[in-house]
């Protein structure tokens, strides 16, 4: 008898591909690397790296995001100058068949040595900005704790993610003029991600919603001095009880020290009343072993990561479906307030930093969203 098969079971049989990651040892799974383990449509991979001269006059990020479950991979090039104008590029793609290319329009991204050595590029496009970048880790990467967590019993996170800070090389482009990246000058930080993500995409239908929002306070630091880093990520809900914390300092690749685990932090932060713009701030952390480490941090400038798609904006959030080739930007005047009060809610502020007689800069990202006792309505 002769059956005809449907399209879906065969695909559901034979459906997988080789590629390029399946040369190397590192298989969890009896598969292949075009695939995870998981179905959950929100399984997400994401890269984020950034740059920033030490005067803050220039500060950009990029970012990628993979959907496998989607068929999805998206990226953006973020651009601050001067404080005065920001530069925004969104770009997606369908990711099958070039699955192991991180690569989305003239977004490029490359790992040169595993841990260490990492290359990004913005190739020439129509919104003015373009950059090739070389990462250098000054610092072993941190490894975040997990992060976990259920709304009415379904999983919404399981997360596990790592931070490094180093610095940079290479050139930046903006409205033609070229600016080069030397490392004595350039700080640069990045961070990979991987698991099921909350997400701003409705991806689920005729489920009840997510457990009633009140209030929520993100604060995830990145903070590069000349012999060590620290990071750290901390969320309170709307008492202000913390509902996560991990941290940790790591120490320069020729000291030979050991990592050193924080397990709290005590923050005291400055806005500016009228844009809610981050201003100053003291932090201090104690370590597992119960010493402390004070840090104050002064904002030298500000980036919005909402037009890179952090939340909806022009009709596009990350792992949203925009066709098989799309991109889109535009440059925003952010010295103007009203322009601002748009943008801005979650930020990554490029910050000069002082631990007694150290100096260092970093990424101080910080949104408050909702009821805080500390900063929120």
């Amino acid at each position: 008898m002769n059956r005809r098969i449907p399209y879906g079971i065969v695909m559901a049989r034979g459906g997988r591909m080789l590629t390029k990651q399946d040369e190397l040892l590192c298989h969890q799974i009896a598969s292949t690397f075009d695939h995870v383990a998981d179905s959950a449509v929100q399984w997400t991979e994401r890269l984020w790296c950034c740059a920033h001269d030490t005067s803050g006059r220039i500060h950009f990020t990029t970012a990628f995001g993979k959907y496998p479950n989607r068929d999805i991979i998206d990226g953006l090039g973020l651009l601050t100058i001067e404080g005065k104008r920001q530069y925004n590029i969104r770009a997606s793609r369908q990711l099958r068949p070039q699955i192991d290319e991180v690569k989305v329009g003239p977004l490029s991204y490359e790992v040169v040595e595993g841990l260490k050595r990492v290359r990004w590029v913005l190739d020439d496009n129509e919104h003015g900005i373009s950059w090739e970048v070389e990462f250098e880790g000054r610092m072993p990467p941190h490894e975040e704790v997990p992060q976990f967590a259920r709304s009415r019993g379904r999983l919404v996170e399981n997360i596990c993610r790592y931070a490094q800070s180093g610095r940079a090389s290479g050139w930046v482009k903006v409205e033609e003029k070229k600016y080069n990246i030397e490392p004595d000058s350039w700080y640069a930080h990045r961070d990979h991600s991987w698991g099921i993500r909350r997400t701003g995409v409705a991806v689920e239908q005729g489920l009840p919603p997510d457990e009633d929002f009140v209030g929520f306070f993100l604060n995830w630091n990145i903070i590069q001095f000349e012999n060590w880093c620290l990071t750290c990520h901390l969320r309170e809900d709307h008492n202000g009880k913390v509902v996560y914390f991990s941290g940790g300092v790591t120490y320069a690749y020729e000291s030979g020290k050991p990592a050193t685990e924080l397990v709290s932090a005590q923050h005291n932060y400055k806005f500016n009343p009228a844009t809610r713009q981050l201003e100053s701030g003291h932090v201090v952390y104690t370590a597992a072993d119960g010493s402390k480490i004070e840090i104050s941090v002064q904002a030298l400038t500000h980036l919005y990561l909402w037009p890179g798609g952090y939340f909806t904006y022009k009709g596009f959030s990350h792992g949203m479906w925009m066709g098989k080739n799309w991109m889109d930007g535009e440059k925003l005047d952010i010295s103007d307030r009203n322009v601002v009060a748009q943008v801005s809610l979650l930020n990554d502020n490029m910050c000069r930093c002082r631990c007694g007689n150290d100096t260092g800069y970093g990424i101080v990202e910080i949104a408050v969203i909702g009821k805080h006792p500390q900063y929120g309505a």
